[in-house]
C-alpha cells in the first residue's frame, strides 16, 4: 500500500487555528457602454476648443468695436479741441469766431455740427446750422447748454485750484442715434469764457473678426488630437498630454491671429488720427494767416489728440506725425493685454478639457441626476453665495493686480494691469521711520509693518481681556444659589446686544477732554483732565477699553454654556478624592471648556483683527494715524486716497494673514476635529 505523499509547506499556508486572510475583491468592471478614454478626451478637446474659440472671438470682437469707438472719440476730440483753439484765437465772440467756424466746417467730417457759446451775455455766437439764427441770446429751452458750460467751468477751476486733474474737462456723450456729442471749454486770459459743442455723425461699427480664422482655430486642435490618439490608443496619461498639446496649438494660433488684428487696428487708428490732426493743423494755420488771428502761441497740433482731461495722449509728435517709439510701446502693451486675456481663457478651457477627459464631468452629471432634489433645494443658496460672496471676493483679488484709482475707473482692467507691483510696494517697504519737517526721525505710521504691529497688539490684548473677563463672569454666574442670576445675565449681555457703532460713539464722548465723564471722574479724585487722543498710548487705551466692553459678553455666553454642560458628578468625585478648587478648575473645567472656547477664540481673533467700527469711530487713527489697524488703513487708501487697486491688495494681504492664522490655529488646537 502506497503511503500518501507529504504536502510541502508553503509560505502562504495558513497556520493552524489562524483565520484565513480574505482576498481583496477585484476592481469593479467598467459599466457596460462606458465611453473610452479616447472618446472622452476627444469630446473634451471639442468642447474646450469651442469654449476658447468662442470666448476669444467675442473678446476680439469687443476689442475691435471698442477700438473703433475709441478712434471716433479721438477724431471727434481732435476736431473739438481744434475748434476751441480757433475760437480762443478769434477772441471768443464776434465775426472772427463765425469765420473760424465756417472754415472749420469745410474740412470737418460730413454731417458734423458745431455751436459756439459765449458766457458773457449768454449768447449763441456761431453755429453751423444757419436755422439757429446765431448770433443771439440763449433761449429758455437752451438752458442745458448753459448748465453744460458751467460744469466745464467748474471742472477747469477745480483742477486748477487743487493742482490735480481729477475732473473731466471735455465731455463726451454717446447719443441714442449713434452720434457723439462733445463739449470743450474756451479759455481767455486764464478764465473759462465760453464753450464749443460738436456733434459728430453716426459712429461706424467695426467689422467682425474673421470667421475663417476662428474655424481654423477650432479645427486645428481636433485634427492634432485625432492624429496623436491613433498612436497612443487608450493610454490615459498620454491622451491627457496629447489633448493639452492640441488645445495649446489652437490657442497659440488664435492668439497670433488676434495679436496681428489688434496691432494692425491700433496702427491704422494712429495713422488716421495723425491725418486728422495734420488736416486740422493746416486749416488752423491757413485761417490764422488769412484772418490775421494771433499766431502766438504757435499751433501745437499734437495737443489736440488728448483725453477727457485735455491731457495729450503722447502718440503724436509736435508736427502731428505718429511717434514710432511711443507707438511701438503701446502696441507691445496691447499685444500683452491680448495674450493675457487669451491665456486666462485657455486655462479655463484646459480645466474643462481635463475634467471631461478624466471623467469628472460625467461623474458630476451622474451625481446631479441622482441627487437632483437635494441640489434643487440648495441651488438658491449657491446662486446667492456666487453673486454676493464669491464674485466680489475674486473681483477684489483681480483688482489688486491693477493700478485702479479715481481717475481711471472707466478704463478696462486689462489696461490697468500692474501685476504684483501693489504687493511689492506693500511688503517691501521696511521704512518704519521717516524724517519730519524739522529734521527729526519720527515713526512712519503709514508703514504696513507698523500698522501690522499695532493690529497684532490690538488683537492680542482685546482677546485676552475678552476671554479673561468673560470666563470670570461666567464662573460667577455659574455659582449655585446665586441670587438674581437672570437679572445679571441680562445686564451683562446688554453691551453685546447694542449696536457697536452706537457704543463706540458713546465711549468717544466719554473720553472727551472737556466734557467727557471719564475726566470728570478723574477730577473728583483730584486728577487732571487727560487729552486722551493726543498720544498713541492713551488713544490706544480708549479703543481698547471700548472694545473690551463690547467683547466680554460673547465670551461670557460661550463659557457659561460650556460650564453648564459639564456633569456635576465630575466635581463631586473630585471633591471625594480631595481635589482643591484650583485642581478641579485645571483638571475638569479647563479641558471641558476647550471644545467651546478655542473656536470662540479663533472667531474673536478674526473679528477683532477686522474691528473697523471701534478704531474708526473712537480714535479715527489719532494721533497722526498711529492707532490705525490694517482694515482702517485699507479703507482710507480706498475711500480717502482713492487708490482702489492698492487698497484691494492691502485687503488681500489681510485675508492671507487671517487664513494662515486660522489654518495654523485649527491644526494646532484641533478645535474642529469632531466636526
Amino acid at each position: 500500500m502506497t503511503a500518501p505523499a507529504l504536502q510541502q509547506p508553503s509560505s502562504q499556508q495558513t497556520p493552524p487555528g489562524a483565520e484565513a486572510p480574505r482576498a481583496l475583491p477585484p476592481p469593479p468592471p467598467a459599466p457596460p457602454g462606458a465611453p473610452s478614454h479616447r472618446l472622452r478626451f476627444a469630446v473634451g478637446v471639442l468642447v474646450a476648443s469651442l469654449v476658447v474659440t468662442g470666448l476669444s472671438w467675442m473678446l476680439l470682437s469687443r476689442a475691435r468695436a471698442g477700438a473703433a469707438l475709441a478712434l471716433e472719440e479721438r477724431k471727434a476730440t481732435v476736431a473739438t479741441l481744434a475748434l476751441a483753439d480757433l475760437v480762443v484765437r478769434a477772441g471768443g465772440s464776434g465775426d472772427g469766431v463765425r469765420q473760424a467756424l465756417a472754415a472749420w466746417q469745410q474740412q470737418a467730417p460730413a454731417g458734423a455740427q458745431a455751436k459756439v457759446i459765449a458766457f458773457d451775455g449768454l449768447s449763441l455766437e456761431a453755429a453751423t446750422d444757419a436755422g439757429l439764427g446765431a448770433p443771439r441770446r440763449l433761449q429758455r429751452d437752451e438752458k442745458p447748454l448753459y448748465d453744460q458750460g458751467q460744469r466745464l467751468r467748474a471742472a477747469v477751476e477745480t483742477n486748477r485750484e487743487e493742482s490735480v486733474v481729477r475732473k473731466e474737462e471735455v465731455e463726451i456723450a454717446a447719443q441714442p442715434d449713434g452720434s457723439l456729442l462733445l463739449a470743450a471749454p474756451v479759455e481767455l486770459d486764464g478764465q473759462v469764457r465760453g464753450m464749443v459743442e460738436v456733434r459728430t455723425p453716426r459712429v461706424v461699427v467695426a467689422p467682425s473678426p474673421s470667421s475663417g480664422s476662428a474655424g481654423l482655430a477650432l479645427l486645428l486642435p481636433l485634427v492634432a488630437f485625432f492624429a496623436l490618439a491613433l498612436v497612443l490608443g487608450e493610454r490615459r496619461v498620454g491622451l491627457a498630454l496629447a489633448a493639452t498639446f492640441a488645445l495649446a496649438l489652437g490657442v497659440g494660433f488664435y492668439a497670433w491671429h488676434s495679436v496681428s488684428v489688434v496691432v494692425e487696428d491700433r496702427r491704422a487708428a494712429s495713422e488716421e488720427v495723425a491725418d486728422s490732426v495734420r488736416t486740422q493743423a493746416e486749416t488752423a494755420r491757413e485761417l490764422i494767416s488769412r484772418l490775421g488771428l494771433p499766431a502766438d502761441p504757435p499751433v501745437v497740433a499734437s495737443s489736440w489728440d488728448a483725453d477727457a482731461f485735455r491731457k495729450p495722449r503722447g502718440w503724436l509728435t509736435a508736427a502731428g506725425q505718429v511717434d514710432a517709439g511711443v507707438l511701438a510701446g503701446r502696441l507691445a502693451q496691447a499685444s500683452g493685454d491680448v495674450v493675457r486675456a487669451l491665456v486666462a481663457v485657455a486655462l479655463l478651457a484646459l480645466l474643462l478639457l481635463q475634467a471631461i477627459g478624466l471623467g469628472s464631468v460625467g461623474a458630476l452629471g451622474r451625481t446631479l441626476v441622482t441627487h437632483r432634489r437635494a441640489y434643487a433645494y440648495v441651488a438658491p443658496a449657491l446662486v446667492g453665495m456666487l453673486v454676493l460672496v464669491f464674485f466680489p471676493f475674486f473681483y477684489g483679488i483681480t483688482l489688486s493686480f491693477t493700478d485702479s484709482n479715481l481717475l481711471n475707473t472707466s478704463r478696462p482692467l486689462t489696461e490697468l494691469w500692474v501685476g504684483l507691483k501693489n504687493y511689492v510696494d506693500i511688503l517691501s517697504d521696511f521704512d518704519l521711520s521717516r524724517t519730519s519737517a524739522d529734521g527729526a526721525r519720527v515713526a512712519n505710521y503709514t508703514n504696513f509693518y507698523w500698522t501690522l504691529g499695532v493690529t497684532v497688539v490690538w488683537t492680542v490684548t482685546n482677546v485676552v481681556i475678552g476671554v479673561s473677563v468673560g470666563l470670570l463672569l461666567a464662573l460667577v454666574l455659574n455659582t449655585r444659589g446665586l441670587a438674581l442670576r437672570p437679572v445679571y445675565r441680562v445686564l451683562l449681555i446688554l453691551p453685546w446686544a447694542m449696536p457697536n457703532y452706537i457704543t463706540s460713539l458713546i465711549w468717544r464722548g466719554m473720553f472727551h477732554q472737556q466734557f467727557g465723564v471719564v475726566n470728570h471722574v478723574l477730577a473728583l479724585f483730584g486728577g487732571e483732565p487727560v487729552s486722551w487722543f493726543e498720544t498713541p498710548f492713551t488713544s490706544f487705551l480708549t479703543a481698547l477699553t471700548t472694545n473690551g466692553w463690547l467683547s466680554f459678553p460673547f465670551m461670557m455666553v460661550v463659557s457659561l454654556g460650556a460650564l453648564q454642560s459639564i456633569p456635576v458628578e465630575l466635581y463631586e468625585a473630585a471633591r471625594v478624592d480631595g481635589a482643591s478648587r484650583w485642581q478641579q478648575f485645571r483638571a475638569i473645567t479647563l479641558p471641558s471648556l476647550k471644545p467651546a472656547l478655542v473656536p470662540a477664540v479663533i472667531l474673536s481673533v478674526v473679528w477683532t483683527f477686522n474691528q473697523f467700527n471701534v478704531i474708526y469711530l473712537v480714535t479715527a487713527g489719532e494721533p497722526g494715524g498711529s492707532t490705525e489697524i490694517l482694515i482702517t488703513q485699507s479703507y482710507k487708501f480706498a475711500f480717502e486716497k482713492y487708490r482702489y487697486g492698492y487698497a484691494a491688495a492691502y485687503s488681500t494681504v489681510i485675508f492671507g494673514i487671517l487664513l494662515v492664522y486660522g489654518v495654523f490655529q485649527n491644526r494646532v488646537t484641533k478645535a474642529t476635529e469632531a466636526v
